[in-house]
């Protein structure tokens, strides 16, 4: 597998260049340093099956000029993208294959189910998600959090996101909390509390380290290459 990092020299970018080794044939990032491109056009000899986009929200036109330039898979992995992005992103699938998760994780791809699953057996519960991440991160709520509320509004259809609280903060019937901290370096976590008058259902699941993440998007990377073009995300992933 040919793999061209974007957003190489980040935090994400340098665990995945550890794992892939010799399996990287490019990379990108904003700032340069360490040998990368400043853009795609610098790469002196760009070749791959597929591109792992870990940069910024904000690069994603370049990332999905470049896919289809090569005719090549992309794994994105970056997150907080505009509704403008997210088209760009969907447009783009009907080209080259486009695999868009707001998590790589493979334990949140099962959170993400079970969340779902809950909340079919309890139709009339309240539910909130609570999101903790590191004092770093700069979006809010995670991309986790909104992957969170769509799997649950796959059987909620009329549910809504209600992100914080202030003011008046009573619920409205069809509404799904989601709250966010952001503190100390913690790595992620995120729990679903599906409530009900007489009990309490939490699903929580804790990031301990970032390898995860790299671990899912080099699964992910495996999984979409070579595919038809077209979106795909976890849940086609958890089937395999």
């Amino acid at each position: 597998m040919n793999v061209i990092l974007w957003g190489a020299n980040g935090a994400m970018g340098r665990l995945l260049a550890a794992r892939l080794g010799g399996q990287v044939t490019g990379r990108v990032s904003i700032d340069g340093e360490d040998g990368a491109a400043r853009t795609f056009a610098e790469l002196p000899d760009p070749r791959a099956d597929v591109i792992l986009d870990f940069s910024h929200h904000t690069a994603v036109a370049g990332v999905l000029e470049a896919a289809k330039a090569l005719h090549c898979a992309v794994v994105i992995g970056a997150t907080g993208h505009t509704q403008a992005e997210k088209e760009r992103i969907f447009a783009a699938a009907r080209e080259v294959p486009v695999f868009y998760a707001g998590n790589m994780s493979l334990g949140i791809a099962v959170l993400c189910r079970l969340a779902r699953l809950a909340a079919a057996y309890f139709p009339d519960a309240d539910i909130e998600i609570v999101e903790t991440h590191h004092n770093r991160k700069a979006d809010a709520p995670s991309g986790t959090a909104h992957m969170l509320f769509q799997a649950i509004q796959a059987v909620r259809p009329e549910a809504r996101e209600h992100c914080g609280r202030t003011g008046d903060g009573r619920r409205e019937k069809n509404e799904i909390g989601i709250s966010s901290l952001r503190m100390g370096a913690v790595v992620g976590i995120h729990e679903v509390h599906i409530c009900t008058p007489s009990q309490t259902l939490t699903l929580r699941h804790e990031a301990h380290d970032r390898g995860m993440f790299a671990d899912g998007a080099i699964e992910a990377a495996r999984f979409v290459m070579g595919k038809a073009p077209g979106l795909y995300g976890m849940d086609g992933l958890l089937e395999v």
